[in-house]
């Protein structure tokens, strides 16, 4: 573990600006603990295509687990609506984590084309952190930076997600239910990193709020 810990490391960062439209993947934890804030996403996810309307636009990629062993992805969309009509298909279902599952999706993506971000929302813990540690490890090494957003203080998901954000050269924030608006700009910046890169993300931090230079922060 440590040698693939040493060359995560060393591994180069993606490049700082981006060409084209961006690619993002959105994945969140559709169990049932989750229905509150799926909902809340729904309401703001359209603000993540206009922040990056001017930077050559995004692709994004919603994927989700919930139940006994559903993961699914769906299709690249590239407009609010689009997006809006899919997560509204979804019910939160009682069920397990499967945050691995959502990593090696991820790097099957990462090897047909260039993803330039993975948000990742969720409460919990439900697996072996070794194991997601690995994967995450994985995205590193190609350059993928994973944006762990964690709702609630669960310690073992943060210690986790923390780990996902380092090992990718991302960040992490904590969030609460009560702070839509902090998911809208940290979903927001996401956003923009992923269609114009960190100086696009440096731009938009400076009418932005506190959390948002804390990634920038992170990311450095």
């Amino acid at each position: 573990m440590s040698d693939f810990l040493r060359r995560v490391a060393a591994a180069p960062r993606a490049a700082g600006q981006q060409s084209g439209r961006g690619r993002l993947i959105f994945a969140m934890d559709a169990t049932a603990s989750r229905r509150q804030t799926w909902d809340e996403a729904q309401r703001i996810q359209g603000d993540m295509f206009r922040a990056t309307a001017e930077l050559g636009g995004l692709d994004i990629q919603l994927v989700f687990f919930r139940g006994l062993g559903e993961c699914k992805a769906s299709g690249w969309v590239s407009e609010a609506g689009a997006l809006l009509r899919l997560m509204r298909q979804v019910e939160c279902v009682g069920g397990h984590t499967q945050i691995e599952r959502v990593l090696n999706h991820t790097i099957a993506e990462a090897r047909e084309g260039r993803i330039n971000a993975l948000v990742y929302v969720g409460d919990c813990l439900e697996e072996d952190p070794d194991d997601v540690a690995v994967r995450a490890g994985e995205l590193g090494l190609m350059g993928v930076p994973i944006f762990a957003f964690q709702e609630g203080e669960d310690p073992q998901a943060r210690a986790c997600f923390k780990e996902m954000a380092r090992l990718t050269r991302g960040a992490f924030c904590a969030f609460d239910r009560s702070s839509a608006a902090v998911l809208r700009q940290l979903l927001s910046a996401v956003a923009v990193y992923a269609a114009g890169g960190l100086k696009a993300l440096e731009s938009y931090a400076k009418t932005a709020g506190s959390e948002v230079r804390l990634l920038i922060g992170q990311m450095r």
